[in-house]
């Protein structure tokens, strides 16, 4: 068999196999869903946190420089949403994916936002001057956080696969890690009306700012959490 019958089974296979679902509380682990029409369906808040400007940064820069800034931010937005429970389920270039299901989950992934903000501003920029104090490259970010159910299914071939996220949440999230980066943290209404007031407000003022997006109600940010 050719490959372009091979193909052409394969896809008549897909629309034709009925899918097996089932509903978890957990992030699906790699083994734990079936490259055949298996999918897992979550309750699930998803954060994208994205470095604003990295064309520019690799286009202006070596490319040992451009890395060292992609290593830093990575590490610091992936560590602090394992320290909030999420769970990491990607990495793209200059970005990263985690995922909240326990507990007050939007709060843990709003807080998460403000500590990447906080580590960029007072760790990563700071490290950045001592280092290289010549270099007036600044860092900008944004994370995007958006809240609804997941269908999560495998994608790809044997040996070479990966988990699909679909859903409002993962697509949402995305879009907005890619808004201005005047404002660093952008969420939805779903996540603001479930998260706790400890991160929609400071001694009594309001951390965020309401706008409409696509027709939508979202809020931005600019603060930060007081430490990592």
């Amino acid at each position: 068999m050719g490959l372009t019958d091979d193909l052409r089974s394969e896809v008549v296979s897909i629309f034709k196999d009925r899918w097996t679902e089932r509903d978890g509380n957990v992030v699906p682990s790699d083994d734990s869903v079936k490259l055949a029409n298996d999918a897992v369906n979550i309750d699930a808040v998803v954060l994208y946190a994205d470095m604003a400007d990295s064309t520019d940064l690799v286009n202006r820069y070596q490319s040992w420089f451009a890395a060292e800034m992609y290593k830093a931010f990575l590490r610091c937005a992936a560590k602090i949403i394992a320290s909030e429970g999420g769970a990491i389920t990607a990495y793209d270039g200059d970005r990263v994916m985690g995922v909240y299901t326990e507990g007050a989950k939007n709060t843990a992934a709003v807080r998460s936002a403000l500590k990447i903000n906080y580590a960029r501003q007072q760790i990563i920029i700071p490290a950045l001057r001592t280092s290289y104090p010549q270099n007036t490259y600044t860092p900008r970010h944004v994370v995007g956080i958006d809240a609804s159910k997941l269908f999560v299914a495998r994608t790809g071939i044997r040996g070479s696969n990966d988990l699909v996220w679909v859903g409002r949440a993962a697509n949402y999230a995305a879009k907005l890690a890619t808004m201005a980066h005047d404002y660093q943290t952008y969420i939805t209404q779903s996540v603001y009306s479930a998260m706790l007031d400890e991160v929609k407000f400071t001694n009594g003022q309001a951390m965020w700012e309401q706008l409409m997006w696509n027709g939508l109600s979202i809020y931005k940010s600019n603060w930060r959490w007081g430490s990592a």
